[in-house]
């Protein structure tokens, strides 16, 4: 059955690794992904076909190492996962308010286990509010990205590396995805 996916790749237009968007639904449209389309410059891609999650991947990862001379992880969603992502709301109105920061999602390929879970979360501080569901880590920054005290590279080693968007782009990809 053909379903829409949504491919989050990590480390696109950062660190000297440049791929416009035009050059990356080329390299998609190769490894037979259909209606390929792009959302902003940061590797977020939709296409749509057949098969699993685990095959996608290693298609997308093999073919992005062969196009471009470099590894490209990639963490996949179907359109449905995603926005279901879009539609979760963990931190309070009054959290929000009271942050500088834009809420951000990781994207992590497996669901942890309980106890990565805990020591995960036992990181959150009430500077950087942190919420865990299924594959994705919610985190409520107190300011920017990179202002914050959270020990982003001890979660990466305890839960596994992730990638980082907005909570605003993944609903921004899931506009432009409409009804796919």
């Amino acid at each position: 059955m053909t379903q829409t996916w949504i491919a989050l790749l990590r480390g696109m237009n950062v660190g000297g690794h440049r791929i416009t968007n035009a050059d990356l639904t080329r390299a998609f449209a190769a490894m037979g992904c259909a209606n390929v389309g792009t959302f902003r410059a940061s590797g977020n891609v939709f296409f749509d076909g057949e098969g699993a999650t685990a095959d996608w991947t290693l298609r997308i990862q093999d073919g992005l190492r062969a196009a471009l001379g470099y590894e490209v992880p990639t963490y996949l969603r179907t359109a449905d996962e995603l926005r279901a992502v879009a539609q979760v709301r963990p931190f309070s109105d009054a959290a929000l308010a009271a942050s500088k920061g834009k809420p951000q999602v990781t994207f992590w390929a497996t669901e942890a286990d309980e106890a990565v879970h805990a020591a995960v979360l036992d990181l959150a501080t009430r500077e950087d509010q942190l919420v865990i569901q299924g594959r994705e880590l919610f985190w409520l920054p107190s300011g920017g990205f990179l202002e914050s005290d959270l020990d982003l590279a001890r979660i990466a080693r305890l839960a596994g590396e992730g990638t980082t968007r907005t909570l605003g782009t993944v609903e921004g990809i899931v506009k432009k995805l409409g009804k796919r």
